[in-house]
């Protein structure tokens, strides 16, 4: 039963490297959206900042 988990030895290396990659896939999906989130945030925001200046 618990062999499986170890691996002949290696079970460290290898389940830290599938945390590593699936960490990293996660990343890689998230992070992109995240900063698109943002840029669209700070477009809106500087439309409205000039939209007030014309207004003024």
């Amino acid at each position: 039963m618990n062999d499986p988990w170890s691996m002949g030895g290696y079970g460290f290396y290898v389940w830290t490297s599938y945390a590593l990659f699936l960490l990293l896939l996660l990343w890689d999906l998230f992070v992109p959206r995240w900063r698109e989130r943002q840029a669209l945030r700070g477009v809106a925001a500087r439309l409205r900042r000039q939209e007030a200046r014309r207004a003024a």
